[in-house]
């Protein structure tokens, strides 16, 4: 039996003595442990050593004390398997050396065997549910077809995606091929991770919040369905429970419910009562939320922190709810600061003294 199993019933809409907390992207820059590591060496070698990956992994927990532990991996490790060539650059973000804009590329993908081409990946996962011990559950997960296309199409970041949307909208079956063949990919590649031993598994379609709602409806809701609808989750879906997170979801909430997801993690940009109400009308009452306190407020002081905190534990409610913020922690944000919101979350709704 688990020691700390409020995630995995927070994720299947059971009750809990308190709301567990964790944070996108823990494993990070704030926390000079992991400056220390990652300085040693590049972030995709970083990626790619198990022992190193774990030991990041695992700052969180030990240093902050969150309730969960998400392996240290990054979201273009599966599309470099496929046999895209990338690099991450500091301060540049990921740089794909040949964009994929042709059907001839498209058609040189492969579907790689994820233990074959990945297994690294499987091993961190071992490795760290052995470091865990069973005392709290350990987060997979991947970047959903979209907007793992996205950076393929447009060759890394970008403010406008002009790329992808040039696609879809001038060759929108060409897309669809596409997204397809990373289907296939992510699918595989999270099955492995859940067989290596991840307990829950999240799926991050960050950039499908630029889509318009029918654009969402066509090009990344449907392989959200294909990928959660082929997972080895166990019993009725839930042995291990999903999550999908879109970075500016409002006007899809809706149309995410119907993802096969058992958690919705939400950006800051929505109110969470508003969402918790919108999907209890919309006949979604036992889907879980994530979220969503804007990273920036951690840039605040401890106490605006709590307060933050208090009222989205308020709004959300005592049961289904995950408290975390609604992006990733950022590099610049003090330590001390992020121990306020973890603590914040565990002491609850409790005024402050």
């Amino acid at each position: 039996m688990m020691n700390n199993d409020r995630l995995l019933r927070a994720c299947r809409f059971q009750e809990v003595d308190r709301a567990p907390v964790w944070m996108m992207r823990q494993a990070g820059r704030y926390l000079p442990e992991y400056r220390a590591v990652r300085g040693k060496t590049t972030f995709l070698e970083l990626c790619k050593t198990p022992e190193l990956a774990a030991e990041v992994s695992m700052q969180p927990y030990d240093i902050l004390g969150v309730d969960a532990v998400i392996m240290f991996s990054d979201i273009l490790i599966p599309v470099e398997a496929m046999g895209v060539k990338l690099d991450v650059i500091e301060s540049r973000g990921p740089v794909i050396e040949n964009p994929i804009r042709t059907e001839d590329q498209i058609d040189r993908l492969i579907v790689p065997d994820p233990v074959e081409k990945t297994g690294f990946v499987m091993e961190i996962i071992r490795l760290l549910r052995r470091q865990l011990n069973n005392e709290a559950p350990l987060i997979g997960f991947a970047g959903a077809p979209y907007t793992l296309a996205s950076y393929m199409v447009e060759g890394g970041t970008s403010r406008n995606y002009s790329e992808i949307k040039r696609m879809m909208f001038s060759s929108p079956s060409l897309l669809h091929k596409l997204l397809e063949k990373i289907s296939d990919a992510i699918t595989d590649y999270l099955n492995a991770q859940i067989e290596a031993g991840a307990q829950v598994i999240q799926l991050f379609d960050t950039w499908a919040g630029d889509l318009s709602t029918a654009d969402f409806e066509e090009f990344a809701l449907p392989y959200h369905q294909r990928i959660l609808g082929r997972l080895h989750r166990g019993p009725e879906g839930i042995g291990v429970p999903a999550t999908l997170y879109v970075n500016g979801c409002s006007h899809i909430l809706e149309k995410m419910a119907v993802s096969g997801a058992n958690v919705l993690s939400v950006d800051w940009r929505i109110d969470i009562g508003e969402a918790r109400r919108r999907l209890d009308l919309a006949g979604f009452d036992q889907l879980a939320l994530q979220g969503n306190l804007d990273p920036c407020a951690l840039l605040g002081t401890p106490q605006t922190i709590a307060l933050g905190v208090r009222e989205i534990l308020k709004k959300a409610g005592p049961v289904g709810h995950i408290m975390n913020l609604g992006h990733g922690i950022m590099p610049m944000v003090p330590v001390e600061n992020a121990r306020a919101f973890i603590e914040a979350a565990k002491a609850g709704i409790k005024e402050a003294a």
